[in-house]
């Protein structure tokens, strides 16, 4: 599987985010070869703030919507940013097992979380690959820290450490 080509399509959707003035997280869902679904971060603006439209979970839900049949564990999500506890519990708990993403969240990143410690999944496996196309997604998190019209996690440990690259 071509890992650049589809965190290219994962990008466009982080920077279709971004020129919405939303926080530029994009997402494809890639099921044997084609893209399945894709999902950007919405509801960051400051009148519409919550934390239940990450790009994964729009993704994912978009999955489910197809009433497709899909092997989920043949399902390769990539993501421009790595996904929180949230998302990734979210993808374990959907049946996928392989996770793709471009810039690590030194904030909130959950793909290091040890299954082992989970009675359901001890025994889940699951392929991580991290900074594809990291610097890529650098570039559009360092316009979204760098605009002073974004607030969405301004001052966090992850602007902080965005800024300073």
């Amino acid at each position: 599987m071509d890992y650049e080509f589809f965190m290219a399509k994962a990008l466009d959707e982080a920077e279709h985010a971004l020129h919405r003035g939303e926080f530029p997280v994009g997402c494809v869902t890639v099921y044997e070869g084609r893209v399945l679904a894709t999902g950007a971060r919405v509801r960051t603006r400051l009148d519409e703030v919550n934390e239940l439209d990450h790009a994964e979970m729009v993704a994912l839900r978009r999955v489910v919507d197809q009433h497709r049949p899909v092997r989920r564990d043949q399902v390769t999500v990539f993501t421009t940013l790595e996904p929180c506890l949230m998302c990734y519990g979210a993808m374990i708990v959907n049946g996928i097992r392989r996770i793709v993403y471009a810039y690590e969240d030194v904030m909130g990143g959950g793909t290091s979380l040890d299954l082992k410690g989970l009675p359901p999944f001890y025994d889940v496996e699951m392929m991580i690959v991290p900074h594809v196309l990291r610097r890529e997604s650098l570039i559009l998190f360092k316009k979204y820290f760098s605009d002073p019209k974004n607030n969405y996690l301004k001052g966090t440990l992850l602007a902080e450490y965005t800024l300073k690259q």
